[in-house]
């Protein structure tokens, strides 16, 4: 019975990215979505000793318009038995996690040079993050407004770097005990991130890719406790497969992934959480761009 509310959200994240890449959307100077898996075994989850197997499946748009860039992710996570769907499941937990950003150029919108340095531009980045996931001892539901100035580096690909301010909620459900904690707002707290995508030259279609996240205290959590700063690093190595293979460029990607992720939510890895606040975790990820 947990699962629905997931596979719903699940549905219409597909239906808002269906409608990013529809007609209205060919105004657009560049666009690229991909559907994508991704696996690892070594997955956690705060105050869960256990290593976590998890499937990733997800879908993402990128596209640029006359005055700025788009970016949309949403990830359905599955996990294995090791992080059950509700107290004694020998089911997994479902998870949806939902990104949105739009960056606005400052110089494409205002006609002045913003170049300066290693920095090729200056934009003003917003969005949210939102998630729902259906487990045994939290059930998040996250949402999250995010706002803040962005540096767009002079370099192959791209590299850029934002120091956004946070302000995130949460209201979770617990399944051991079934109570549920009213909507709780975090105190607004900034998070230095960067995105890239480099090419790599090595003589073939090889390309590094992620993103970095340094996030500041989020203030007392919803049950009074203490908060911790926050790193979370997700980086990848891709192999064009297709340009390898002579067909079109940016098509089929292969590669491994490795995410190091300390304090995950913001919850202390040498305090009760233990070891699950504190991931380490390499994958294999695949992805269709079209």
């Amino acid at each position: 019975m947990h699962q629905a509310p997931t596979l719903r959200a699940a549905a219409a994240v597909a239906a808002v990215l269906s409608s990013l890449a529809a007609p209205g959307a060919q105004a657009a100077d560049w666009s690229d979505t991909s559907i994508g898996w991704r696996y690892g075994s070594k997955f956690a989850e705060p105050f869960n000793p256990k290593d976590i197997a998890k499937n990733i499946l997800h879908l993402g748009h990128a596209s640029g318009y006359k005055y700025g860039s788009n970016f949309f992710n949403a990830d359905l996570l599955l996990s294995d038995s090791q992080d059950p769907s509700s107290a004694g499941a020998t089911t997994g937990a479902h998870e949806v996690y939902v990104v949105y950003r739009h960056t606005l150029d400052i110089e494409k919108l205002s006609g002045a040079a913003m170049k300066f340095g290693p920095v090729r531009g200056v934009g003003l980045t917003a969005g949210f993050d939102f998630n729902t996931k259906t487990d045994a001892g939290y059930n998040s539901k996250k949402r999250m407004l995010v706002a803040g100035p962005t540096l767009m580096m002079d370099v192959p690909g791209f590299l850029n770097l934002s120091l956004l301010m946070l302000w995130e909620s949460n209201a979770p459900y617990s399944t051991f005990t079934h109570t549920g904690t009213p909507r709780y707002r975090y105190d607004a707290h900034p998070m230095l991130t960067a995105a890239w995508g480099i090419p790599l030259p090595v003589g073939f279609p090889l390309s590094f890719e992620g993103f970095a996240n340094f996030i500041a205290s989020k203030g007392k959590n919803e049950f009074g406790g203490p908060t911790k700063p926050e790193t979370n690093i997700d980086m990848q190595l891709m192999v064009d497969v297709g340009a390898v293979m002579g067909k079109a460029k940016n098509t089929l990607k292969l590669g491994l992934e490795y995410q190091y992720w300390r304090n995950k939510f913001g919850n202390d890895h040498a305090g009760p959480a233990g070891k699950g606040a504190f991931a380490k975790t390499p994958m294999i990820r695949a992805e269709y761009h079209f």
